[in-house]
């Protein structure tokens, strides 16, 4: 029954994210897309979603407000702007949804916003929801308490022309996990090396690396360095379905949750 399913909102419907995730929903057979939220200058307003993305229409309509819509909905998933995302989660805080958060490039004030709303409702923040990302951040934990102190560490990321946020928020991710495991300075780790004479390497820094051009889905490698060897661990992505379906996962799991801060790390128990 069309009830029983668990009905999931989309902010950012018509981001490159936001389409996918469309897509991948209407193919589960537990959930059922209910609300698709835009911003208020889209052209698209007020039409069939199904019809915008060539998949027919689904019965649909594309909204530019999400407090009008929020009733019609279990769980939001928001790939859309870190200032567009806090204002959501307000909402979602004041009637009692959870929420799926992709988005990236939150500053300190709004990580504390979510993690003092996360009191209040459920929430799955993650820089990256593909299962591939989170094994390697699993494999980074176990190899950074291996590791010397000595060791220099190099992260390089690759991402298409038009992502905004840089160093990108799962580059961050792997360098956070791995200054906690080395027991680093967790203020002042990071190396964003300019031109000119930068001096030798320093020590207990981790370097990072960004590409950004043409339609580079997403690729993250991470090195680390000693005299006489190095390791590599890289993950490249295609495209852009294992982080829609692993969002999807996050907000099934999501569901039955009331309060809380979770990674996916918690979706996959790993």
């Amino acid at each position: 029954m069309k009830n029983n399913k668990i009905k999931l909102g989309i902010s950012g419907a018509l981001g490159r994210m936001g389409k996918i995730l469309i897509k991948e929903i209407i193919k589960k057979e537990e959930i059922i897309l209910n609300t698709v939220i835009v911003n208020k200058k889209n052209m698209f307003i007020k039409r069939d979603i199904g019809e915008i993305l060539n998949i027919g229409n689904i019965g649909v309509k594309i909204n530019d407000c999400l407090e009008k819509e929020i009733n019609n909905l279990d769980v939001l998933i928001d790939f859309s702007t870190s200032k567009n995302t806090i204002k959501n989660l307000n909402i979602c805080e004041k009637y009692k949804k959870n929420i799926v958060i992709g988005t990236t490039g939150f500053n300190t004030i709004e990580k504390n916003k979510i993690k003092s709303i996360s009191n209040n409702i459920g929430i799955v923040l993650s820089s990256n929801f593909s299962t591939g990302i989170n094994i390697l951040l699993k494999m980074i934990e176990t190899s950074s308490h291996a590791i010397s102190n000595d060791t220099d560490i190099e992260i390089i990321e690759s991402h298409h022309k038009n992502k905004i946020d840089c160093p990108s928020g799962t580059a961050l991710t792997i360098g956070e996990t791995i200054v906690k495991n080395m027991k680093w300075n967790q203020e002042s780790y990071s190396i964003y090396r300019k031109k000119g004479l930068i001096g030798k390497r320093e020590k207990q820094k981790i370097g990072f690396s960004v590409i950004r051009a043409g339609d580079i889905v997403g690729e993250h490698t991470v090195i680390f360095a000693n005299t006489g060897e190095r390791i590599e661990i890289s993950h490249k992505a295609s495209n852009r379905v294992p982080f829609a379906q692993g969002a999807i996962k996050s907000a099934i799991w999501l569901h039955k949750k009331n309060t809380g801060l979770f990674t996916m790390q918690d979706v996959l128990n790993i």
